[in-house]
């Protein structure tokens, strides 16, 4: 990666009429602006669509794309949709907040709409599309059509022939289901063609698009229904295992996700061939990937299925550098962002340094005075990332105010802090100063927001 700087922005929170950031004129709106502010690089969270609890790490499918994000203008120019009948429709009152369930109710509906009126299954360029991503596609638009007819509950709650995926029970669901089956592939075309296009427009104006992965996939998703062989399911397509992190100083019965764990010796012995589909898929949505958890390829954390808390669990060996060897030899040389954070052993170092990829470095966790910290600027390498916090951490003005005395004297003589008011741009200073090559900065925290 050059150096450059950038800013971190979900799509959802970007400015739009229909109740959540989306590809609209405001994105491109957003585009020109970080053009004008010297900036290199967009950085986003997971496009994915949202499962249960409306987070895009928690999602339906690793490929699809998030449909909340589809710009309704562009669909109205098509002549698929009014505006009336957007207009109309209740996304909440509250400009600054998104209101998932009220898009769950209403966008479907109107996209719907549009598919009916669309005429899609003529257009040469859908059916391209429907060909190109066939290998991930079928399953999910089926896995969506088929959850709708079960009330939206998990595949594992459905009738045992689908869920175990019998023949002649796919066979019934692709007729029944024909139309349903369709629509979600025509919200995935339109959520790519729209999506494609303002990443070229980002690209001509020398924006970079960084995009996030994460490490696991959900259990109710078409990933794990589709392909079971790939998790450590029992013979009922059940874990016998889940992910989550030990117990810590943040957490004292640890986390427990309860995504499935990957059974890494099926991977391997496919030659990683998902994961590389995966990774090539990303590369057509992204510039640059930031790969979540990155310490889950060295170790992982195995919790058994059913505990309630993550304090029983264990480390188990990931695939290590084979998996990224496996990568390069068949992808090239990709840019990729190593979310490198935690508790690091001395493994999982030496395999970020071996892949070259950047480590992450955030400013929030610098300023203990009891230790020295390699998050401190003066101890960074030129091959990292610096970032003042990231979307799992508070604003910077709101975690330096709740910061015990100690480490904000510490923080403020390292920094040397004179302007209590507008402390967050001492930081911002901080990490743009640094010699990191790349500084990535959260968009809360250039507005100073608290």
């Amino acid at each position: 990666m050059k150096r450059g700087s950038g800013i971190l922005l979900p799509v959802a929170s970007l400015p739009s009429k229909y109740g959540i950031g989306c590809f609209s004129k405001e994105a491109y709106q957003f585009i020109d602006w970080l053009k004008k502010a010297g900036q290199s690089y967009w950085q986003i969270l997971p496009l994915s669509p949202t499962g249960y609890g409306d987070s895009p790490y928690q999602s339906f499918s690793s490929f699809a794309g998030n449909p909340y994000f589809i710009d309704l203008e562009a669909l109205i120019k098509e002549g698929v949709l009014t505006e009336e009948e957007c207009v109309i429709c209740d996304f909440g009152d509250k400009l600054e907040e998104v209101d998932y369930e009220k898009l769950y109710r209403n966008r479907f509906s109107l996209l719907r709409l549009a598919y009916e009126r669309s005429d899609i299954s003529k257009n040469p360029d859908f059916i391209q599309y429907v060909q190109e991503n066939a290998f991930w596609l079928e399953d999910y638009a089926l896995f969506m059509a088929v959850k709708q007819r079960f009330d939206g509950v998990a595949w594992t709650e459905w009738a045992e022939d689908i869920r175990k995926r019998w023949g002649f029970a796919l066979d019934y669901y692709r007729r029944e289901c024909y139309f349903d089956i369709e629509f979600y592939k025509y919200i995935q075309f339109q959520f790519y063609m729209q999506w494609q296009k303002l990443k070229t427009y980002a690209n001509k104006n020398g924006i970079q698009i960084i995009g996030d992965i994460p490490i696991y996939v959900a259990f109710d998703s078409a990933d794990a229904w589709s392909k079971p062989e790939m998790f450590q399911f029992n013979e009922e397509n059940l874990p016998i295992a889940v992910a989550g992190c030990p117990p810590d100083a943040f957490s004292a019965t640890g986390q427990l996700w309860g995504n499935p764990l990957y059974n890494w010796g099926y991977h391997k012995s496919t030659g990683y061939k998902w994961w590389i589909k995966r990774l090539r898929h990303c590369y057509e949505l992204y510039d640059i990937v930031r790969i979540d958890h990155f310490r889950g390829f060295d170790e992982y954390y195995t919790i058994p299925f059913g505990d309630k808390t993550a304090e029983f669990g264990h480390w188990e060996k990931g695939p290590g550098y084979d998996i990224f060897d496996t990568m390069k030899r068949t992808l090239g040389d990709k840019p990729v962002i190593a979310e490198d954070l935690g508790f690091l052993t001395d493994s999982v170092i030496e395999l970020v340094k071996k892949t070259g990829f950047p480590g992450m470095k955030v400013l929030q966790f610098a300023f203990d005075p009891r230790e020295e910290s390699n998050y401190l600027p003066h101890t960074y390498v030129k091959n990292c990332v610096v970032y003042t916090g990231t979307h799992d951490n508070d604003t910077t003005r709101s975690w330096y105010g709740q910061m015990d005395s100690a480490s904000r004297d510490y923080a403020d003589r390292y920094l040397n802090i004179t302007d209590k008011e507008h402390v967050t741009k001492e930081f911002i200073r901080a990490a743009l100063a640094s010699v990191a090559d790349t500084a990535i900065i959260p968009m809360q925290d250039y507005l100073e927001l608290g």
